[in-house]
């Protein structure tokens, strides 16, 4: 019976992610995320019907030039690994000459890996400036258990690695919204970088953005510098929750009126909409607690289902 639970495990572990229904951009991509995934789905029900995990390994689309298309992986080249946390990392990737990825807002890319001759995929949003010239970069948490993080601990300078896209987005539009409220968790603020730069870089966007970003302990706190700059624009706020700091006095003087400890529970959410200057227009992006618990506490802090987007 063991054997037989050990082997559906292995299974399950090999069962392509659903993608979120937010995960669709609804602009008609073709093939959408949902195409990709039902193709990939239907492949994994006869590779477990029969038992046969090879066909998993089927010979993909791909292509040796570095230009991201939705259809076919494309290969990249790691130029730069930079350990941030003790789980996360930051990866810089080659483009051609001065070539950019010119992804839209918030787009994520799916990256292939081959942990054990298994394939396994999984979505990342890149964290480099829109117009980045030569390069992307990407932030990724690495876990104990995972497969793709297994193949992606072992990545260093000069690696090839396959990537496909993009895919997703938010339809960001300069002075659309008053107010931009940011609720990420981790690695769930990756996706709200480029937005913040775009709105830092465009002279006549006047959007306020209140960014609140949710970490373990200060010390997991990712892209600080960054963040520190992001917050010096005069229509820019930055919160920290800090759910594993007991107290606020040993954190620089710098963070102590704008952090809080413990999580972001509903009545944190309403003082931050409260404090809001216009009535905020939401982004959420963490793990599916994290964004369920959100669109609860928004709703019970007045803000309708129609001013949310989860990534």
């Amino acid at each position: 019976l063991q054997a037989m639970s050990d082997n559906e495990q292995d299974w399950l572990a090999l069962r392509p992610q659903e993608p979120s229904p937010s995960q669709c951009c609804g602009s008609g991509c073709k093939p959408c995320i949902y195409d990709v995934y039902e193709k990939e789905l239907a492949q994994w029900e006869r590779a477990k019907a029969l038992q046969d995990k090879s066909l998993l390994m089927g010979k993909r689309e791909q292509s040796n030039n570095s230009e991201l298309n939705p259809d076919a992986f494309a290969a990249f080249c790691v130029s730069s690994v930079e350990q941030l946390t003790e789980d996360t990392y930051q990866y810089k990737f080659e483009l051609p000459g001065r070539s950019s990825l010119r992804l839209s807002l918030g787009q994520h890319i799916v990256l292939r890996g081959v942990v054990n001759g298994l394939e396994v995929q999984r979505a990342y949003t890149p964290i480099s400036p829109r117009n980045a010239e030569g390069y992307f970069e990407v932030l990724i948490k690495c876990y104990e258990a995972g497969l793709m993080s297994q193949y992606i601990k072992t990545w260093k300078r000069g690696d090839v690695v396959f990537w496909r896209g993009p895919f997703g987005g938010f339809p960001y539009q300069p002075n659309k919204h008053g107010e931009l409220l940011m609720l990420a968790s981790g690695t769930g603020l990756t996706p709200m970088i480029p937005i913040l730069q775009s709105i830092t870089d465009d002279e006549e966007d006047e959007t306020f953005v209140t960014l609140v970003g949710c970490f373990p302990t200060f010390d997991k706190i990712y892209l600080k510098p960054l963040l520190q700059d992001l917050a010096r624009y005069w229509n820019i706020r930055i919160f920290y929750v800090l759910s594993q700091e007991s107290s606020l006095e040993k954190l620089p003087q710098s963070y102590q009126e704008n952090t809080y400890t413990g999580h972001l529970n509903e009545d944190l959410v309403k003082t931050i909409v409260n404090s809001c200057r216009r009535k905020p227009f939401v982004l959420i992006c963490g793990s599916s607690a994290f964004n369920e618990d959100m669109s609860r506490y928004l709703k019970a802090a007045g803000i309708e289902e129609n001013s949310c987007f989860v990534f």
